[in-house]
């Protein structure tokens, strides 16, 4: 092969088949890779108060916190995948996901663990939003696989705000 056509080649767009229009493929690949980066920036911080988090109720706290991160990196790739799917790219570095991301990141140096599953809580609470406006625009646009993974996800994502709000309640 000459190197005008591997050059050709590499340069070459990514086609992947899909019936949904270009419309479609342009607005649900944009969408789950901003999906994508809030996912990737709640599990860093899930894992975050996971290695930092002290205090009496540690090991409950530790133990649920790496389940929920287990959840939310279970979810990485098939959102990724989806994208690709359905006709379109995603994230490529984390410059990227720091560009398209919604949810804050939590650099302080100490957080208790109170105020660690309230931002936690909260932070789950903004992607079900998320994921429910991206639920109604893979609808609009007739892509029922990512509607259906997305309705798990929901289901995912209420059960670890109910954990989290159980675990912060004051009897």
């Amino acid at each position: 092969m000459d190197q005008t056509v591997a050059s050709t080649l590499r340069k070459a767009p990514l086609k992947t088949p899909t019936d949904l229009g270009q419309n479609a493929r342009t607005d649900i690949s944009g969408a789950l890779t901003a999906l994508l980066a809030d996912v990737l920036v709640l599990y860093l911080k899930t894992k975050n108060f996971h290695w930092h988090l002290s205090g009496p109720h540690f090991r409950d706290f530790h133990l649920m916190l790496d389940d929920q991160a287990g959840q939310l990196i279970g979810m990485t790739d098939a959102i990724a995948e989806r994208a690709r799917k359905v006709g379109g790219t995603t994230l490529r570095s984390i410059g990227h996901i720091a560009r398209v991301q919604r949810l804050l990141d939590n650099d302080a140096e100490f957080v208790t663990a109170e105020d660690m599953l309230a931002e936690l809580k909260s932070d789950n609470e903004q992607l079900i939003g998320i994921m429910r406006q991206v639920h109604e625009l893979t609808s609009e646009h007739g892509d029922i696989a990512t509607t259906s993974l997305l309705e798990g996800w929901v289901d995912e994502a209420e059960g670890r705000v109910w954990f989290l709000f159980e675990s912060n309640r004051k009897s």
